[in-house]
């Protein structure tokens, strides 16, 4: 199993940029960089997650996805 991180995607979709997400949450454009860029799920706290939800006006459920392994599904 895989957790997607899709911060990316919705930055992109709301054509938010690191610097302008960072700004409104009060830290540095390098930290918003680190969290977007990754593809699993980063270990961040539920302040934070809270505050990209609020800034970002989305849901948890918006920037995590799971992805069942392949393997798990298929019967043999």
């Amino acid at each position: 199993m895989t957790i997607r991180w899709r911060l990316r995607e919705i930055m992109a979709r709301q054509r938010m940029t690191n610097k302008r997400l960072a700004d409104l949450m009060g830290v540095h454009p390098n930290a918003i960089s680190r969290i977007k860029n990754q593809d699993t799920l980063p270990q961040i706290g539920g302040e934070t997650l809270n505050t990209l939800c609020k800034f970002l006006e989305c849901t948890p459920s918006d920037l995590i996805e799971y992805v069942p392994d392949k393997a798990i599904d298929e019967e043999p």
